[in-house]
């Protein structure tokens, strides 16, 4: 947690600053099948990635899936992580502001995902392979991205 002072709810924000692959932070290990993740995360900067990510279906360090969004690539993505191997599932494009606060939501529904990004509908998918599990927040590279006002509801 650091000072953010246009964080949505100030004065704090949870902000990833440090260099690793694929950063993530669980929030919650329960087994969730259907439901609604939503953060405000802001994308402030990287060389190789501005990125911020929610993980849901959570089975363990290696086992996940992630929506994604990007301010260097202009573009909200599906992912699987599986036995600590990243491969995309569906893209869609979406402008993601650097230095700008977004909203990032996922949409699940049995093994259909609806990914949103300011309250836009960008890119949808179907998968499945894991079909409940935990929830968090990813970055990748080195990212500085900051996240604030996580929920999750159920249907």
């Amino acid at each position: 947690m650091r000072a953010e002072s246009d964080a949505p709810s100030p004065p704090n924000a949870l902000c990833q600053t440090g260099n690793a692959d694929f950063p993530a932070i669980s929030l919650d290990t329960k087994a969730y099948t259907d439901l609604t993740l939503v953060t405000r995360f802001k994308p402030i900067s990287g060389r190789q990635d501005q990125a911020g990510g929610l993980i849901f279906r959570v089975q363990d360090k290696d086992n996940y899936y992630i929506l994604r969004a990007n301010a260097l690539e202009n573009n909200v993505i599906f992912f699987i992580y599986a036995r600590g191997s990243r491969s995309q599932l569906k893209a869609g494009d979406a402008k993601v502001g650097s230095g700008t606060w977004h909203e990032l939501r996922v949409d699940v529904r049995g093994n259909a995902f609806r990914g949103f990004l300011d309250g836009t509908s960008v890119v949808d998918t179907t998968d499945d392979r894991y079909k409940n599990g935990g929830i968090g927040l990813w970055t990748k590279s080195d990212s500085v991205t900051c996240f604030d006002d996580v929920e999750v509801s159920l249907p």
